[in-house]
């Protein structure tokens, strides 16, 4: 396994396999484990199942499980893009969070030792594989019926700043250009998501767009966001 200087220890996974796709793309998701060690045994147990590429605790230590050009088994049945097989396509990062159960203790904003180490890890992954600004999501982007990880607390905002993923629109047109809610989730769909539950896909698009406020319904504003972001991607500047 080739290990980067970003890595601070190895601690490899039985869990992965080939890929069938090159990487295009970097899903980031939350643990919802407590400790952290729990949540390296599961990523590490082949009756498990699961696992990821890195692994990064709130302390900022960064782990790697699976090599760069194995795929690790992060994302499960997900889509994005056209993509169905997700896990061949991306680059799985796992941040040790307790997530939204309050067994856990409750969700909460995420450490910043913890963003100061994804920060750098994040821009050599998508600098080494050309990995578009938009590819850059989280677990419930490609995912949205079945995961809310890393949740609306995720600085997406700060790691836009570094030019990792797109920042959200904010000097946008206060006009809703879709008529309905179904052209709403076709819309959607044409930007990436996975639109089987509508409602979902449409919480999966404001717990990253617009976090202060998941409805599950569109709205003007809403709107407003989903046409400025198709407009950006139309014209070539997503990546």
């Amino acid at each position: 396994m080739e290990v980067s200087e970003l890595v601070h220890r190895v601690v490899p996974s039985p869990n992965f396999g080939d890929r069938s796709l090159p990487i295009n793309m970097l899903v980031l998701h939350y643990t919802e484990m407590r400790p952290v060690e729990t949540a390296l045994e599961k990523l590490t147990d082949p009756e498990a199942g699961v696992s990821a590429h890195y692994l990064i605790t709130e302390e900022g230590e960064v782990i790697q499980l699976v090599s760069e050009e194995k795929r690790a088994w992060h994302a499960g049945a997900s889509y994005w893009r056209g993509i169905k097989d997700v896990n061949s396509a991306s680059i799985g990062i796992e941040l040790d969070h307790p997530g939204h159960t309050d067994e856990n203790g409750g969700y909460r904003g995420f450490s910043e030792a913890q963003f100061k180490a994804l920060v750098p890890l994040v821009a050599r992954i998508v600098k080494q594989y050309d990995i578009p600004r938009a590819n850059v999501v989280g677990h419930s982007d490609v995912a949205p019926i079945r995961k809310i990880d890393p949740g609306e607390l995720f600085p997406w905002d700060r790691l836009a700043e570094y030019g990792l993923c797109l920042p959200t629109p904010h000097k946008i047109e206060r006009t809703d250009p879709f008529h309905n809610a179904g052209a709403f989730i076709l819309a959607l769909e044409r930007y990436g998501y996975d639109i089987t539950e509508g409602r979902k896909a449409i919480e999966a698009f404001e717990r990253r767009w617009r976090p202060e406020r998941i409805e599950g319904k569109p709205d003007a504003q809403l709107g407003a966001i989903l046409w400025h972001l198709l407009l950006e991607r139309d014209r070539g500047a997503a990546r």
